[in-house]
């Protein structure tokens, strides 16, 4: 076995996370490094699903709003992905989807902003949906919508701005932007900064609060495990709170919900980020997966040190096996700019991506030449990120 093999089998074990990896369910001859679309199953989760779904729902039915704690789900589970943002409680709600609490945060930006401010910048590179919804803003509010580079939005942003859309992580290449500097140039100039954590919460400090940040929305499926399509959250600064008009006014928003009044009232706080009744099933889910966070060997702090041992041990090692030229990383290698996951550069990746999976070891594939490999470092070993990069060697002659 090489040396690298070796050095895997050492760093795991000195590893303070690897216990961890048993509150997972995880296939042993799978090396799973696809966590950044979907995270894997916390092993509690399934128990805990039936438990809402046999007893709560079948035995409790409608007594579990109050008797199961559905109704303050929102509100609760969002204070339990605070820390892993950097916000103080009262400030995260769980519901709807990213797109819907993209959707919410940028028109309510735009309405903080005020009068006189007529422009949305948006990140040049962001998932494509925030550029549709970012576009759909722009038109229900009378903006302008401008695509820039995040690096470039000091320079861009101005007295015209109402609101800037930014992604901490780039989702292709894994660049992490610098959310305090870009944070700081927004505010400067007046305007309303909202951040997407989807590729960020979960893998790598934020700092919400510390930062100054208005407004930020995440999705929980990727780094925080909750599940397909589980629900996403809405951040608002506590500052803003009061200001905060939502576009999507519901009545789970309402100051008094069950009054059905046909006047809305927004409710106080981070509540009025709610629209319509929740998604108990998968938002309950997500409140399992969560409990991991409270382990005292897991932290965003632990959590981060590891992302990045094993992102350096993932390049060391394609450096060392894969032929050379035959792959480029499009990830930084500066700690500071890299998020959780390493984009490599290759003609042939989709067909690659498809023999590694074939062969055990889970990516994924971005248009036209990534392949894209996500590291969960909850979960993940050492081992398994020697045996990607072999992995790789072999489907690149």
């Amino acid at each position: 076995m090489s040396d690298l093999y070796e050095r895997a089998r050492e760093l795991d074990a000195k590893d303070e996370l690897a216990g961890v990896r048993g509150d997972f369910v995880l296939d042993d001859d799978v090396v799973y490094l696809d966590g950044n679309s979907l995270g894997a199953l916390p092993a509690n989760v399934p128990g805990r699903v039936e438990d809402v779904v046999r007893r709560q729902w079948g035995e409790l039915r409608i007594r579990s709003w109050t008797e199961s704690g559905w109704w303050t789900a929102p509100e609760r589970i969002g204070d339990l992905i605070a820390p892993l943002v950097g916000a103080a409680a009262g400030q995260v709600v769980v519901g709807d989807s990213t797109s819907v609490n993209v959707f919410k945060a940028l028109v309510g930006a735009v309405r903080l902003a005020g009068e006189g401010r007529d422009e949305i910048l948006v990140d040049a590179a962001t998932f494509p949906t925030d550029g549709y919804i970012a576009a759909s803003a722009g038109r229900m509010t009378g903006c302008s919508v401008r695509a820039v580079e995040p690096g470039a939005v000091p320079g861009e942003v101005s007295s015209r701005t109402a609101a800037v859309l930014l992604n901490h992580v780039d989702y292709r290449t894994g660049r992490l932007h610098d959310l305090l500097a870009l944070t700081a140039a927004v505010r400067a100039a007046g305007a309303v900064s909202v951040w997407d954590l989807c590729h960020s919460a979960g893998a790598l400090p934020v700092g919400l609060d510390e930062h100054g940040v208005d407004l930020a929305v995440g999705c929980t499926y990727k780094f925080l495990n909750g599940g397909p399509g589980s629900p996403a959250y809405l951040y608002v600064r506590r500052a803003h709170q009061a200001a905060f008009d939502s576009p999507l006014p519901g009545w789970n928003s309402h100051a008094e919900p069950f009054g059905m009044r046909s006047e809305y009232e927004a409710a106080d706080g981070v509540v009025r980020g709610r629209v319509g009744t929740p998604d108990i099933l998968s938002m309950l889910a997500l409140e399992a997966a969560l409990e991991v966070w409270a382990r005292p060997d897991v932290s965003v702090e632990s959590v981060r040190a590891k992302s990045l041992a094993l992102t350096d041990f993932f390049l060391e090692c394609v450096e060392a096996y894969v032929p050379g030229g035959r792959v480029e990383s499009v990830t930084p290698g500066p700690h500071g700019e890299r998020g959780s996951q390493v984009a490599l550069r290759c003609v042939d990746a989709d067909d690659v991506m498809r023999r590694l999976i074939a062969g055990g070891v889970v990516g994924d594939f971005r248009a036209p030449d990534i392949l894209r490999f996500g590291f969960t470092p909850l979960y993940l070993s050492y081992a398994d990120v020697e045996r990607a990069a072999r992995s790789l060697s072999h489907e690149l002659p």
